[in-house]
């Protein structure tokens, strides 16, 4: 047989993060998840809003994608697979390519979908497509499989090879499919097709009559009364399971629903529902059922992203249990989904696994429903919990929260329960310019940082708790790497002649409310004033400790990551005093011999002074910014051997770091010369 390369939509494979819903900005529904090759692929119908205006208000579908993940949290979205004018079968702009699945055999993967076939008369029928990898390229049959008219096609392969297939159309029908997966292994039987509405498939009084068709396979026996669709079969041990959605009342909307029998074709046995209607009332469900890494999972559709229109609608993950004798344990419904969110990502807390009384979650932006939700904690004692939070990631770490509040407040990020160990605390003040947090375009929402009281260890559950403040999302962030531990050989300048080799003093208490007071006189006074012992001769180890004043400081031997030494970043690092501080570096340079007429050039955040071998050679006084070269020395003399440089930088509330080097008479920097440990 003929067959047709399907189009493929050439882009950038998109990574999606997620909860429940597992995927943003795209809506997909009908989602059968399979595991291939050790990953999980997702293969859903793809809601769209109608571009005819006989759909505007019905199910509108035009393409497939197939998204993959190896750990359920992470969807790699592959792009469309198929899409419904590249089919040779299909009735072009029919906009019906609804519930597909996909199951390998043999190594080749199949796909099969239902669509409107050209002609129109036959309703739906259902088409193959295969390729050698699970995300395509697929190559579809010139024409759909005989005997099947219907929808919501599912197959199971069964441990011998044998493979079902399994529709939705006059009930709920199934048979045994051939060898080469594309045709049904069995006689066809005419049969006269029931009346369909004739308004765009809702309900109406004029009927229209269908023709006698072939039909192969047979109606599933055992199942209950009323509508079903969407059938999923799998196997677990011995047992054959058979699930559906199925309205169970009048008027009502779609559980999911299931039968057991030790045949795949049954007879089936009905053992009732395992997921109750939807909260919300979205009309429909449709799912499948996937074992991985040793615990089975159930994946369904809502319409979280289309509140005021179900027929858009969005894949969901929940786990699944299972009695001592086979049967389906009741599946709730949760926001949190499944999977365990590294603490290094951002956690949309509102997806929350369990809240308090009166907590609410509301769309951050009504016009754009994919950009998700925000909780609100209204009340003394509010609190929810985010579960399976691995802060494996975090090592040296500070927290990020998004969120925004009325009222002079504060909320904790804790570990376990709402009365677990603090993590870290936020302070929010209303109406405060100042702080450690930036305004978004909004005005309203804040993005705030503070440091951790704690650390967790492992996987945990994330709680934060407050009053009178709405959260959007946490994330937990590595400090960038400002410094390492000083090697132990002798180091020398970068590539630029900046010198990142220091010992640097913890602050000295020092408050300037402003920096705009460094003068020359003051900076005279307070740089010469006596600090510590030994101030201006000490060549300090690694871990020695000097009194200044009440304080008791530690020298740390430092190599910078960065040519600028970040002083602030040192000084937080090592929780200590950031603002209104006096900070002391020290450096011992070796010459080969003596370097004549050099010059030494600082840049330092706020002022600073520099002294070579006890003599004070520059001074960098005002409230300035960092920059290279800022200021220079007159010529100077590397003298052979060892050479001390000392400074000082002090600051008020800005923050601090410096950046020094040598340049020769050309402006060219110096590197001839080493620095030493002084660990």
């Amino acid at each position: 047989m003929r067959k047709l390369s399907v189009f493929i939509l050439l882009m950038t494979p998109l990574l999606l993060f997620a909860q429940n819903p597992i995927i943003t900005g795209q809506f997909c529904a009908d989602p059968t998840a399979r595991v291939f090759n050790n990953k999980v692929y997702v293969y859903p119908s793809h809601d769209i809003p109608s571009p005819v205006e006989r759909l505007k208000d019905w199910f509108c579908m035009a393409d497939y994608h197939v998204f993959s993940s190896d750990n359920l949290m992470d969807w790699q979205d592959h792009g469309v697979i198929i899409t419904q004018n590249k089919v040779p079968w299909v009735q072009p702009d029919s906009y019906s390519m609804w519930a597909p699945d996909c199951v390998c055999k043999n190594g080749k993967y199949y796909f099969y979908f239902p669509s409107s076939p050209k002609g129109g008369g036959r309703g739906f029928a259902i088409g193959v497509a295969t390729a050698d990898r699970p995300e395509g390229p697929f190559v579809c049959e010139q024409e759909p499989i005989k005997g099947v008219s219907g929808i919501d096609p599912c197959v199971l392969v069964d441990d011998d090879g044998s493979a079902y297939l399994y529709w939705s159309g006059m009930g709920i029908r199934g048979a045994k499919l051939k060898d080469n997966m594309k045709e049904l292994d069995g006689e066809l039987t005419e049969m006269q097709m029931p009346a369909r509405p004739n308004n765009n498939n809702q309900q109406g009084d004029q009927q229209r009559e269908r023709p006698k068709m072939l039909v192969g396979g047979q109606q599933m026996e055992g199942l209950p009364d009323g509508f079903k669709e969407g059938p999923h079969a799998f196997k677990r041990g011995s047992w054959y399971y058979l699930t559906f959605p199925w309205v169970r009342v009048e008027n009502g909307t779609e559980t999911l629903a299931y039968a057991m029998s030790k045949s795949p074709l049954g007879p089936w046995t009905f053992k009732g529902i395992f997921m109750a209607e939807h909260p919300n009332g979205c009309w429909t469900n449709h799912h499948s059922f996937m074992e991985f890494k040793g615990q089975w999972y159930l994946f369904y559709h809502s319409n979280d992203y289309s509140p005021n229109m179900d027929k858009r609608r969005s894949t969901r993950i929940e786990k699944v249990f299972f009695n001592a004798d086979g049967t389906i344990k009741e599946v709730k419904e949760t926001m949190r989904g499944v999977g365990v969110r590294p603490a290094t990502d951002k956690i949309e807390i509102d997806r929350y696994s369990e809240a308090s009384n009166g907590v609410t979650t509301e769309y951050l932006d009504t016009t754009n429903y994919f950009r998700g939700w925000s909780v609100n904690l209204p009340n003394k004692g509010s609190w929810v919990k985010f579960a399976d939070v691995d802060f494996g990631t975090l090592s040296d770490g500070y927290v990020v929260v998004r969120a925004k509040t009325n009222a002079n407040t504060e909320f904790q990020v804790r570990e376990k329960g709402a009365n677990g160990k603090v993590i870290a605390k936020i302070q929010m003040t209303v109406k405060s310019e100042n702080g450690p947090f930036r305004r978004d375009m909004s005005g309203q929402w804040l993005t705030l940082t503070a440091p951790l009281e704690y650390t967790p260890q492992g996987i945990t559950d994330l709680v934060v708790t407050g009053e009178g403040v709405s959260v959007d999302w946490v994330q937990f962030k590595n400090r960038p790497k400002y410094f390492s531990p000083m090697g132990n050989t002798a180091a020398t300048p970068d590539d630029k002649g900046f010198i990142r080799r220091w010992m640097l003093l913890d602050p000295i208490d020092k408050p300037n409310r402003s920096n705009t007071v460094f003068t020359d006189t003051y900076l005279r006074e307070n740089f010469y004033q006596n600090y510590f012992k030994d101030q201006m001769s000490i060549l300090p180890k690694d871990g020695q400790k000097v009194k200044a004043g009440k304080q008791t400081l530690t020298w740390h031997a430092l190599d910078s990551d960065k040519f600028n030494v970040k002083l602030f970043r040192f000084a937080d690092a090592n929780k200590k005093q950031v603002y209104g501080v006096l900070f002391w570096a020290v450096t011992v340079i070796d010459c080969p011999e003596d370097i004549e007429n050099v010059r030494l050039a600082v840049g330092s955040n706020s002022a600073s002074m520099w002294w070579l071998n006890g003599e004070e050679v520059l001074l960098l006084s005002g409230d300035r910014r960092m920059v290279e070269d800022d200021a220079m020395s007159n010529r100077l003399t590397l003298k052979k051997g060892r050479n001390v440089l000392r400074g000082a930088v002090i600051n008020g509330p800005g923050m601090s770091d410096f950046c020094v080097r040598f340049l020769d008479e050309k402006g060219n920097p110096v590197k001839n010369f080493t620095i030493q440990p002084q660990k």
